[in-house]
């Protein structure tokens, strides 16, 4: 007899099955509709069943025909034909049955599950994993709980449905999603049907959290160091501490053992480097490098920090570095500091020295060590007046050159007349008083000696602001003119050391300086004004500035006479700069600086740069420098897609100078929907006579692994707006470790 029940009927149901017994494996009552039911009170959590038909059994067995659908704990099984074991809370289901839990998905023929212990065992399941579109299947799936699964000659790939481009297979596969870990055993990673890589035991996050193991073995080649292999392994000791050690095989030379430790605490924190070659076969002799880097917090406003780089010898980094920005530097900085903070005044101490690292072909000075250096720094406001101090004492120390103490102080005091987002006017009156203690290497008998030197100076400026209706677009466009003047006498600065000082480039920034030297040992006499108009255009919307034109020059009412570079001419006339910039449009930017000399009619040095990006993974820069009889460098960088999935990249920098090439990356990329492949080579400048050249290869399977070496930091340092392809739409916030 079929009939229908409202809800409630069937709780009536559960409870007569209970205590008929017997009776009720006589009785079979059944619904002719999809229905949901309530378990019997004694149960912790409700199960509820729903399907086309339902069926009472002895026993508190519940049997689901058709559609059926069981869900308890944010936990959900369908299959065709579902048995519901109230008392012990065991499930048998078959046929076409999809569990789902917490959005992962696994589906199967037949499923026997505990609801209360989640232990259970799944025939040829197929799943879905939710933390990284990772998904496979297996022979067998044993749950161990709602977070722990076993599965039995498995396989797994990120690849999206209907794509098996790249499959990692493996006798077993643990998934921990509390630890949110994968780990596979005799496993080999197959990429288009061929076995690329095999290993008895692995592990992989589920996510984008660091974890401990073995990196993907870095594969690489170099002029310098020959063919190259890297084995990283990656030891996350704690959630603030970690560390890399990665051996790198060299044909050419040996094994160098890179080391790096990470740290950080609620105080402090840092990084250390250790680098070996115990012998190296081309230079006959063992090569180091270690770095320091350290900064911590020792009480309220008092900070430490500490820089310590050394390596070998002279050619480490030429030899053994991968990089232009590596290679080229020179002066390995020590140094260690104290600072405090006092809010309205801040002190620092520090001692520093530099290891100065030499090419044979172009010798460099030495820099002056500073042991130590002591630095005062005050600012404070009194009716209206701006009161700043600078104090500065120096013990500068050299192996061969002039050794001597310096101790400056530069009080000043500045007021603004007027003070309004349409006009200002600030005069400022200060004092620079520099006094030297001569040392050891006194080779010309410099007496100790002394200088003191008013400063005065005007900053005047305004603001006129005007709606303008251009090309259907609605911007404001300003006209900002600014006047400077500066005034500094004139003192015989010839018998004075110089230990940090240098003649500043001729710029905006230099423009509206006191002083147009860097450092303390010169101050350069002034009476001149400076001159210029800046004016601005911006969308009204959203205020973005759609370019920027700015026009300067200073007029001298006298000639400069402290100089370390004897200027060309003697007029009052400086050379004019000009600079325009902005985003023109919304692909398009520029930034460019133009320096032309009016006395000799000619152009004294000039900067463009200009940037295409339409969008993601098309960018082309286009840069050229100039300074005349110095410097002649073009700077061509793309990322842009060719054909299908084909991308090229690649940078091209030459010194027109020196006819040289300075680096040169050409690269292709090709991006599948769940791997990526990398091919770049690199060419660029160690030394005055010496090149390096560098091939990469990578092949990157999406959150697995990546076999090769590594190029993205290469392309990322190159190429000014790089975008990686294959990275998630939204950004990583952590770095992705295996």
């Amino acid at each position: 007899m079929r009939f229908r029940l409202k809800p409630v009927a069937f709780s009536l149901l559960c409870t007569f099955a209970h205590n008929a017994g017997a009776e009720v494996d006589m009785l079979a009552l059944e619904m002719d509709r999809t229905f949901m039911a309530m378990p019997v009170p004694t149960q912790e959590t409700p199960a509820f069943v729903e399907a086309d038909r339902l069926v009472g059994k002895q026993q508190n067995q519940i049997e689901a025909i058709g559609n059926a659908i069981l869900r308890k704990r944010g936990q959900s099984i369908k299959a065709d034909r579902l048995l519901y074991f109230q008392d012990t809370q065991d499930v048998d289901a078959q046929g076409s049955v999809v569990v789902e839990q917490d959005g992962n998905t696994m589906s199967g023929p037949h499923l026997i599950l505990n609801l209360d212990t989640n232990i259970g065992k799944m025939e040829q399941p197929v799943f879905y994993l939710a933390e990284n579109d990772g998904r496979g299947s297996a022979d067998v799936m044993l749950f161990q709980d709602k977070q722990h699964y076993t599965l039995d000659n498995a396989t797994y790939t990120t690849c999206p449905a209907d794509n098996e481009d790249w499959l990692l297979k493996m006798k077993g596969l643990e998934i921990d999603r509390e630890q949110q870990i994968g780990t596979a055993h005799h496993a080999w990673v197959e990429f288009m049907g061929a076995p690329i890589l095999y290993s008895p035991w692995m592990d992989f996050p589920l996510n984008d959290q660091r974890k401990s193991g073995f990196l993907a073995p870095v594969f690489g080649s170099t002029t310098k160091g020959g063919s190259d292999l890297m084995v990283p392994y990656y030891w996350n000791i704690a959630p603030n501490r970690d560390a890399t050690i990665a051996p790198r095989v060299m044909t050419k030379r040996g094994v160098l053992l890179n080391n790096e430790f990470r740290y950080l605490e609620s105080g402090y924190g840092g990084e250390l480097h250790m680098d070996v070659l115990p012998n190296d076969a081309l230079a006959n002799r063992s090569r180091t490098r270690i770095a320091l880097t350290h900064s911590q917090s020792i009480a309220a406003g008092l900070t430490g920090y500490v820089n310590l780089n050394r390596v070998s010898d002279d050619a480490y980094l030429r030899d053994l570095a991968d990089s232009v920005n590596i290679t080229s530097q020179v002066n390995l900085v020590r140094e260690g500091l104290l600072s405090y903070n006092g809010g309205w005044w801040n002190t620092t101490a520090r001692v520093q020295r530099y290891q100065t690292l030499q090419d044979p072909a172009a010798p460099i000075g030495v820099p002056y060590a500073r042991l130590p250096q002591l630095t005062v720094a005050a600012q404070r406001y009194a009716s209206g007046a701006n009161l700043a101090f600078a104090g500065e004492f120096v013990d500068f120390s050299h192996p061969a050159a002039l050794n001597a103490q310096r101790l400056v102080i530069n009080p000043s005091v500045s007021y603004p007349l007027l003070s309004d987002p349409a006009f200002y006017l600030t005069p400022k009156v200060g004092i620079h008083s520099t006094h030297y203690v001569m040392g050891a290497n006194n080779a010309a008998a410099l007496p100790n000696a002394s200088r003191t030197l008013p400063i005065f100076s005007m900053d005047s400026g305004m603001a006129f602001e005007r709606d303008w209706s251009l090309a259907g677009g609605n911007y404001l466009h300003t006209l900002e003119p600014r006047v400077f003047y500066v005034y500094v006498p004139y003192r015989d600065q010839a018998q004075l050391p110089n230990f940090d000082s240098a003649q500043a480039d001729f710029s905006f920034v230099q423009m509206f300086a006191e002083n147009r030297f860097f450092g303390s040992d010169r101050v350069g006499d002034a009476n001149h004004v400076t001159l210029a108009m800046t004016s601005r255009l911006m969308e009204q919307a959203n205020g973005m500035e759609r370019l920027k034109v700015t026009l300067g020059e200073r007029f001298s009412f006298s000639p400069p006479r402290v100089n370390f570079i004897t200027p060309a001419t003697s007029t009052n006339r400086s050379d004019i700069l000009l600079a325009v910039a902005g985003r023109v449009t919304d692909a398009w930017t520029l930034d460019s600086e133009a320096q032309f000399d009016p006395n000799q009619s000619h152009t004294q040095r000039y900067n463009i740069a200009a940037r295409y990006r339409p969008e993601a993974g098309k960018v082309v820069n286009l840069g050229y420098r100039f300074l005349r009889n110095t410097l002649r460098h073009a700077d061509l960088s793309a990322q842009w897609p060719l054909s299908g999935r084909w991308h090229a990249v690649g940078r091209w920098n030459y010194s027109f100078q020196d006819n040289r090439l300075l680096e040169a990356i050409a690269g292709l990329e090709y991006n599948q929907s769940c791997w990526m492949l990398r091919l770049v080579a690199q060419r660029f400048t160690v030394g005055t006579q010496q090149a390096n050249t560098g091939f990469f290869i990578q092949l990157e399977l999406n959150d697995l692994v990546k076999v090769g070496s590594d190029p993205l930091s290469l392309l990322k340092n190159s190429v000014s707006g790089y975008t990686k392809l294959n990275d998630r739409p939204v950004d990583k916030a952590s770095k992705v470790l295996r």
